[in-house]
């Protein structure tokens, strides 16, 4: 906050005591500007969120001789401008330098990849280049917000790939949510890209987009709301077992949620390994012949729920060993945990609120993980697509396949040592360096 305030210095104090009375954090106070008539003070303090903000802001606004004169959100300010940039790895400096990076050197470049084509990711940023691309119909906890809502996000997700990887990927917010145009677009830009990322793209459409894409494109296309949060979440799935002392095959597995991320949950389970898995939903507990279900559910039910088990959540959930959520804030009552089988596994993963309060479920719970950062066990899809895309471009791979997304779910999880599991520390940091190397290494097959 810029505060224009009397000339007297004991309002320094007045507006660090109102602060804190109203539950902010101060972290630096300034006065920058003084004379015989008006300081002027930038306070900058920590709220715990936008609604709080706006307390913090009235408790000092209110304050004699103090007028807020402005107000700034550090989170605003630091995507001013965008997060991301194109430098150059080359010198242009003299001449020269510009003879080769351009005309007429370049065009000798260009000539001999039109004769030898296959030397353009050896050449060219291809090599090293990921599209990120959405239509912005299903961005964050946010919904349908349109392509340009989503920018910042995609534009987050290469600041990601550059930092985790060293991958150079672009931000590809495309103004459509139609899936022949969606297809058609990816595959005109295609060219110039390593892989192609997709992000963001509700269900079902993301579904056959990605399954086109695939079929048409001599690239690998990955949908990380899908194959990377699969990654993750078997990971910490492998691990979270191991510390209850159970198999993947004989436990029973709870999904709640059958959107993009939860069909791709389920699909890589069972891959794994996975026997009995029910997918909960709007309509219920899946299963083949219930009303109302669209073709990809349809699909999900017919290869889950062995034992046909039907009705609500809490139906699903009685003798589970394992809950899943991918859906909807508070829609699992914290005390039905103990319903489950002993040591139930709980992961609770709607962002930004999810199923159950994570501390509540602990009570129950032998196991929780969740998506917040705010508590252990944090699954986050950052741990699995920077080394995917690195393994997939070092590689010169063409498509991504199953056995590709479990070695990299085997080899996150085997990040953590036996000599670190515990409930609390079963999924790396995001920030452990040994992550992205593993998993790229996993995807290349080494």
């Amino acid at each position: 906050m810029r505060l224009h305030t009397s000339p007297d210095h004991g309002v320094v104090g007045a507006v660090a005591t109102a602060i804190s009375d109203a539950g902010g954090i101060v972290t630096a106070l300034d006065v920058v500007e003084s004379s015989h008539t008006r300081l002027r003070i930038d306070v900058t303090c920590s709220a715990v969120d936008a609604d709080h903000a706006a307390v913090l802001e009235s408790a000092v606004g209110v304050l004699d001789g103090v007028d807020v004169h402005k107000v700034s959100d550090r989170t605003f300010l630091l995507h001013i401008g965008g997060k991301i940039e194109v430098s150059s790895k080359v010198p242009l400096k003299t001449r020269d330098d510009l003879s080769m990076a351009y005309t007429p050197g370049v065009g000798r470049v260009s000539q001999a990849l039109a004769d030898n084509p296959e030397d353009v990711p050896k050449l060219t940023i291809k090599g090293n280049s990921v599209a990120v691309v959405t239509d912005g119909s299903a961005v964050l906890g946010l919904g349908n917000i349109g392509p340009e809502a989503a920018l910042p996000v995609m534009e987050g997700k290469a600041a990601l790939f550059k930092r985790f990887a060293d991958i150079d990927a672009w931000p590809i917010c495309l103004a459509s949510q139609d899936v022949d145009e969606i297809v058609r677009a990816v595959e005109m830009i295609a060219p110039g890209f390593g892989g192609i990322n997709l992000e963001d793209i509700a269900a079902p459409r993301c579904f056959e987009i990605e399954q086109r894409l695939r079929a048409s494109l001599d690239i690998p296309v990955f949908h990380d709301d899908q194959h990377g949060t699969a990654i993750v979440v078997l990971a910490a799935l492998t691990n979270a077992l191991r510390v209850v002392e159970k198999s993947l095959p004989d436990v029973r597995i709870v999904v709640s949620g059958a959107g993009a991320a939860g069909t791709a949950i389920v699909t890589l389970m069972l891959a794994a390994g996975a026997r009995d898995v029910v997918v909960y939903d709007r309509e219920g507990c899946l299963v083949p012949d219930l009303p109302g279900l669209g073709e990809a559910k349809r699909q999900l039910a017919q290869a889950t729920n062995p034992r046909r088990v039907t009705g609500d959540l809490r139906d699903a959930l009685q003798g589970a060993d394992v809950f899943v959520g991918v859906s909807a804030p508070g829609i699992l009552t914290a005390s039905w945990i103990g319903e489950m089988a002993e040591s139930p596994v709980v992961f609770a993963l709607a962002n930004p609120d999810p199923e159950v309060d994570p501390a509540e479920a602990g009570r129950y719970a032998a196991v929780v993980a969740s998506g917040r950062s705010d508590y252990p066990n944090q699954i986050n899809n950052v741990l699995a697509f920077p080394g995917v895309f690195r393994g997939l471009l070092d590689s010169g791979a063409h498509e991504v396949s199953v056995d590709m997304l479990l070695r990299a779910a085997d080899a996150v999880a085997r990040v953590v040592g036996d000599e670190e599991l515990n409930p609390s520390y079963i999924i790396p940091t995001v920030f452990h360096p040994d992550v992205p190397k593993a998993v790229a290494a996993a995807i290349a097959g080494h």
